[in-house]
């Protein structure tokens, strides 16, 4: 039987309840420590009604008890993630994912962690959603857009931009940012301000966001804390996970955006004006469908001549702590071979050729040997085989970096007259030709390195479903327009 004690305040009012369930004595006949949770009342509740819910809430934690759950009374949310997050540290959970967890982590710490982890409700977890959900959370809401030429600045003092960028602490890509007028952070502006010995303001003009976060990302969120209570449901510390009866905000499904065949044929047309290496790259990302990172970590020894394949077992990632990584792909089947057409191979090997002969040149400005970071931070010194290398002059052999992907990409796409392109448009272009050609999810997930047929099938079911109708206009013309046309 649960032993129930009420806890007043300084005018008598019951705040609480302290509900202990005993589970008999040890061997030398001394009772063992009860099983103890405490129960808040709601606000507004009448007597009746809490004595009502103390005597429901007793009953379910000594029915817990009778069924083994550890009910820890002690523990926090921040503790237990922490231990959760270590958990899939050492179980080899992918760094990229670690970093996201701690990132996620650091909100909703904020809000819930300081919560006991038998203590936590959906409601709270609801009200954490609708707080996320509203304006000025968002933590880069500042940024700072520069109002004068900065070029003009580093270059009567004799500097070059990648000196100028070194001095104040930031990247080249950030200082080319500025300069041409795109937003960067504040606290980068401020290093800039604080190189020149001037004032943020006087260089640059700050503006506040104060747009509520997208329901995606608070989705991401549920998500982080659904694994977390998930895992303490699972080692039975708490009877149910309060993650799965919450309500996040419906999370508004994407649609994947593919190039229609007009399209692929101008960015074919242009690529001919664009250099092999280019050339060679952005096909390859449009005939395998490969994420750009996979494409970025391309290495000659993944190239299977006689079976006129690739073998996708490498992916560049990029840490804000180490930079550029090596890591292995996204899943277990996104480790994977992809057969190419004999159009591939013959672009293939012209580049091939130009590798060699650009090696050749270089001579000993190629670095035979590149030093990268592996999935641990650590770093190892692997052959310069990449396909798809940097040119400048102190990194020639290491392996390009994928934003590099990205901005060739949109600055190819401007030259040209294009729609947009980003690299992994590509990918979701060679599905949908797949789709409309009539292959079987099972296979194209197969080639995109999708853990499961099932992702690849609710992430592209508005385009299954556009195959579809084609599909049924196919059969249309061949059995039952096809009498009327003979008539």
């Amino acid at each position: 039987m649960a032993n129930i004690t009420p806890r007043k305040n300084k005018n008598g009012e019951i705040t609480s309840y302290t509900i202990r369930v005993y589970h008999g004595y040890d061997k030398q006949g001394k009772r063992l420590k009860p099983y103890t949770m405490n129960y808040k009342p709601l606000p507004g509740m009448t007597a009746r009604q809490m004595e009502k819910e103390v005597q429901r809430q007793a009953l379910i934690f000594e029915e817990q008890c009778r069924q083994g759950y550890s009910l820890d009374n002690k523990q926090t949310f921040e503790q237990y993630a922490d231990y959760v997050v270590s958990l899939k540290e050492r179980a080899g959970v992918k760094h990229s994912v670690i970093c996201w967890y701690r990132a996620q982590l650091k909100r909703i710490n904020a809000s819930i962690g300081h919560l006991k982890l038998s203590e936590i409700r959906p409601q709270h977890l609801n009200a954490l959603y609708e707080q996320l959900s509203s304006k000025g959370l968002r933590e880069n809401g500042s940024k700072a857009r520069c109002k004068v030429d900065l070029r003009q600045i580093w270059k009567a003092q004799g500097l070059t931009k990648a000196v100028f960028a070194g001095a104040v602490g930031i990247s080249e890509n950030t200082l080319t940012n500025c300069c041409k007028g795109n937003f960067i952070s504040p606290e980068a502006a401020e290093k800039i301000a604080n190189a020149l010995n001037r004032s943020q303001k006087s260089l640059f003009d700050i503006l506040e966001d104060t747009a509520p976060l997208s329901k995606s990302t608070v989705s991401g969120y549920h998500r982080c804390i659904s694994a977390i209570l998930g895992q303490a449901e699972k080692e039975m510390l708490i009877p149910y996970n309060p993650a799965a009866k919450a309500t996040p905000p419906k999370k508004e499904k994407p649609q994947p955006n593919y190039f229609q065949p007009a399209d692929i044929d101008n960015i074919r047309k242009a690529l001919d004006n664009e250099p092999v290496k280019w050339k060679t790259l952005v096909h390859l990302l449009l005939i395998t469908g490969a994420r750009r990172g996979e494409i970025a970590g391309l290495k000659w020894s993944a190239v299977d001549w006689e079976n006129s394949r690739i073998h996708i077992n490498v992916t560049l990632l990029n840490r804000t702590d180490i930079g550029i990584y090596e890591d292995t792909p996204k899943t277990d089947q996104s480790d994977r071979f992809i057969t190419l057409p004999s159009e591939t191979m013959t672009l293939l090997r012209e580049y091939w050729e130009y590798w060699i002969n650009f090696r050749k040149r270089c001579g000993s400005a190629w670095n035979s040997f590149v030093q990268i970071f592996d999935r641990n931070g650590d770093p190892v010194r692997v052959k310069a085989e990449y396909l798809f290398f940097q040119e400048q002059w102190d990194k020639i052999g290491y392996p390009i970096r994928p934003d590099s992907i990205t901005k060739w990409c949109s600055d190819f796409s401007k030259r040209n007259g294009l729609p947009h392109i980003n690299p992994h448009a590509f990918r979701h272009t060679m599905a949908s030709i797949l789709y409309f050609n009539g292959v079987d999810s099972i296979s194209i997930s197969g080639r995109l390195g999708h853990s499961k047929a099932s992702i690849t099938s609710d992430l592209y079911s508005h385009i299954i479903k556009e195959a579809d109708k084609r599909s049924a206009e196919c059969i249309a013309d061949v059995v039952l327009r096809m009498r009327n046309k003979q008539a």
